[in-house]
């Protein structure tokens, strides 16, 4: 007993970590299981039986893949914009000193900070204020607006733990502003910065509140899996929910073993 409980201290740390990444991936695992059962109404609640019939026929529902696709391309623009400005933010708020950089500093974190629900009633009358049409335009500005403080947070991290003696060693050797950059700042950025891009599309890819309050008749993937709920919920949104978190495992693990690759080249 004793060399039992000597054991499970040693490996405290390693337990709690499974248990933990288990608690988290739980729900996953009950959306992947039930995207192959066949419920007998309209609910998908509770196991029946095992079928292919929704993997074989995704876009089964009506616009189910219609929505998917509009909220694939909301969260790429808004991905994009967010991390071009997110990214010069936080080089400009590390490099440089400016009259009210404190206050920009701290505004950067408002958004992370306040409510969902408040920015999206904020949101909603700026745009109703200045007559525009709620639709695919006002969600994809809101959704830039909410992703640039991650961003920002993300970029920024990776920016202050930069070594600026490389960028001056390169400088020495007679690179120019743009080489510097490209070969130097950038590579050296580029994790913080894809982990800021990769954070924002799923922030955007999921959102829910900030889109429902102005979305207009646009209907998102979140907004089409809260409707159907109200009616039935179809198998094929586990199927869809299942090849996302496929995507997203697939991506991170991809990730990892180029890194892992680039640490064995670079010890090498």
């Amino acid at each position: 007993m004793t060399r039992l409980l000597h054991a499970l201290r040693r490996r405290l740390v390693v337990i709690a970590g499974l248990l933990t990444l288990a608690y988290l991936v739980l729900p996953n695992a009950v959306v992947m299981v039930f995207s192959f059962n066949r419920p007998n109404g309209r609910f998908n609640y509770t196991w029946q039986r095992f079928s292919l019939d929704a993997w074989k026929d995704p876009c089964g529902v009506a616009d189910l893949c219609g929505s998917l696709s509009l909220s694939l391309r909301i969260a790429a623009l808004a991905t994009l914009g967010a991390t071009v400005l997110g990214t010069m933010i936080a080089f400009a708020l590390v490099r440089y000193r400016f009259r009210a950089r404190g206050a920009v500093n701290s505004l950067i974190f408002l958004p992370m900070a306040m409510p969902e629900v408040v920015m999206a009633a904020s949101l909603l009358t700026l745009f109703l204020n200045m007559g525009a049409e709620l639709g695919f335009r006002t969600v994809l500005i809101a959704h830039i607006m909410f992703c640039l403080s991650f961003v920002v947070t993300a970029v920024k991290a990776r920016v202050m733990s930069m070594d600026p003696r490389l960028e001056e060693a390169a400088r020495d050797l007679y690179a120019g502003p743009a080489q510097t950059f490209l070969r130097v700042t950038l590579p050296i950025a580029a994790p913080g910065i894809a982990a800021g891009a990769l954070l924002a599309f799923a922030l955007s890819f999921d959102d829910f509140i900030i889109t429902n309050f102005n979305a207009g008749s646009t209907v998102t993937f979140p907004m089409f899996v809260w409707g159907s709920a109200q009616r039935g919920t179809p198998v094929q949104i586990n199927v869809i929910g299942t090849a996302m978190f496929a995507v997203a495992v697939a991506v991170v693990v991809v990730g990892q073993l180029v890194a892992d690759r680039r640490k064995s080249r670079a010890e090498k």
